[in-house]
């Protein structure tokens, strides 16, 4: 049997992104001493030159809803994410290819993918190109989605149960496998220095000739050189899930804003 999947809907990320970012200036509580480290004031001027764009499935921004009318009322709690400060200039994204079959953010920029749905052809053709370019992509993507939603499987207002992005990671010399004999269950794993929250997680395999990938955790976070871009790869959404406790709020923005400092610093 399947665990019920996380929920909320595209755009979203977009108020992940204001998190990371007001987590680089010293918001909600985190340490003086790491928030004026050097790291981070270049994570914050890398981002100010170029934008983020934001592409998932995940109902940060907006909490699921059955109606129009039941959004417009505002009775749904506020996901913790967007209790941060007003985001800089970013970029929600529907679609990844534009007219011309372009990437719509500039070459070096930062998109961030939160369980995606499957791409186009042309969006796949459009991400690959962008990324070797210099595009720097964090991805999320989780083969057993385990956050409750309101909708049931099947439901197009249901977040990505399960990611299918195999085209594009194979491309990259990447398999997102998912073992069955592990519990259920949240716990913490350390990646790019930082606790991350895990349940159920994928794994990543390289397959065929992969020089430009290193993997950490047993296959949980992929770190890529993909021409003269960057992808890091977690096999797992967790961290995005929603918390009422402040501790586990801050431990997951911390955990963000690590993995986005790792992405958008060269290799």
């Amino acid at each position: 049997m399947r665990p019920a999947a996380k929920r909320h809907r595209r755009g979203g990320f977009a108020v992940l992104l204001a998190a990371c970012l007001a987590a680089c200036g010293g918001s909600q509580g985190h340490d003086t001493a790491e928030n004026t480290t050097a790291a981070h004031d270049a994570l914050n001027a890398r981002v100010a030159a170029s934008g983020i764009g934001l592409f998932t499935s995940l109902p940060i921004l907006w909490a699921e809803t059955d109606t129009p009318g039941e959004l417009l009322a505002g009775g749904a709690a506020r996901h913790w994410l967007r209790d941060a400060l007003p985001p800089p200039d970013l970029a929600p994204l529907d679609v990844l290819a534009d007219a011309d079959g372009r990437l719509p953010l500039p070459a070096g920029g930062t998109l961030i993918m939160a369980q995606p749905r499957p791409l186009a052809a042309v969006e796949n053709v459009a991400l690959d190109a962008w990324v070797r370019g210099g595009g720097h992509l964090l991805l999320f993507a989780d083969p057993m989605l385990t956050a409750h939603s309101r909708f049931a499987i099947g439901d197009p207002r249901r977040p990505q149960d399960i990611v299918l992005l195999s085209p594009i990671l194979a491309h990259w010399g990447l398999e997102l496998q998912f073992p069955e004999d592990q519990p259920a269950g949240e716990h913490p794993v350390q990646l790019a220095g930082k606790d991350i929250p895990v349940d159920l997680p994928g794994r990543f395999a390289p397959i065929g000739e992969n020089p430009g990938c290193r993997m950490e955790d047993g296959g949980l976070l992929a770190d890529c050189a993909i021409g003269k871009g960057r992808v890091v790869a977690v096999a797992d959404a967790a961290i995005l899930d929603d918390s009422a406790d402040s501790g586990e709020r801050t431990r997951r923005w911390k955990g963000i804003r690590a993995l986005l400092a790792r992405v958008t610093t060269p290799r």
